[in-house]
């Protein structure tokens, strides 16, 4: 029993003195306060200040103005440029800037790059329908510059008519021979039929067509000279018909002609 209460007694004393460390700390504080909030500030006098001095290098009239004096006034004082290195940095000095004087630009660094070629096609094997017409697999090319001429056209010529348009597209047909057409890439091929500039090894095939009479070109095209030299000359469409139908058949002076040799005569 004695020795319980030797215990509770002293854990009460150590209680208490707990309390009376932070009671003490707690008014320390508290006294600290109270003088900083009971200690007076002093403003120093801004028109007792003195000026400061002013650089030695700065001319003796212009004086230093204090920020007050601006914002009273306002307007800002420049000071006039100081030279530091009069060596190396000067101002320039008036009568040296002349105007400016253009010059020629520089040649350039590199050759400019050349246009890439446009795309071809190449047809393979074509077949002239008409004068300008080419039919290659499934597709039918017409020849740019040129008219469509049909193959059912028709002209007059020593009082007579004759199949002009056959006659062209059998011009046409040997001219090609069968030879691949290489063309420009035409811009639709939704059609079947496209219009396109080709060439037929390094001749163009439209070209050919219309120095021979066998084509009309289109109106404003280069081609329309080749064409009228075609028509002076009344070549092609502007000529009588290049077949001679009337001419009699060549008939050859031969005595062996209308022997008979021996082998052809059958056994009996």
């Amino acid at each position: 029993m004695r020795q319980q209460l030797f215990t509770f007694a002293g854990g009460l004393a150590a209680l208490m003195l707990y309390a009376g460390i932070l009671w003490g700390g707690a008014a320390a504080i508290r006294s600290q306060e109270r003088a900083i909030a009971d200690f007076p500030l002093e403003a120093p006098d801004v028109a007792a200040v003195e000026a400061p001095d002013p650089p030695e290098d700065v001319p003796a009239e212009v004086s230093p103005t204090l920020p007050e004096q601006k914002a009273k006034s306002g307007k800002v004082g420049r000071l006039p440029v100081r030279k530091i290195e009069p060596q190396l940095f000067a101002l320039p000095e008036d009568g040296i800037a002349q105007p400016l004087e253009r010059i020629a630009p520089r040649p350039p660094l590199s050759e400019p790059k050349e246009k890439p070629a446009a795309a071809t096609v190449v047809f393979q094997r074509p077949v002239a329908l008409a004068a300008g017409l080419i039919r290659s697999g499934d597709t039918t090319v017409q020849l740019k510059d040129i008219e469509p001429e049909s193959a059912e056209k028709t002209c007059e010529g020593n009082g007579r008519s004759w199949p002009c348009g056959i006659v062209a597209r059998t011009a046409f047909r040997n001219y090609l021979r069968a030879r691949a057409l290489v063309c420009d890439q035409p811009e639709d091929r939704s059609e079947g039929t496209v219009t396109a500039a080709c060439k037929v090894g390094t001749e163009n095939p439209a070209e050919w067509l219309v120095s021979n009479g066998w084509a009309t070109p289109l109106p404003g095209t280069p081609l329309e000279a080749k064409a009228e030299a075609a028509r002076s000359a009344k070549r092609g469409f502007y000529g009588d018909d290049p077949r001679d139908l009337g001419r009699a058949p060549l008939v050859i002076d031969d005595p062996t002609a209308g022997m008979v040799p021996d082998d052809a005569v059958p056994d009996l």
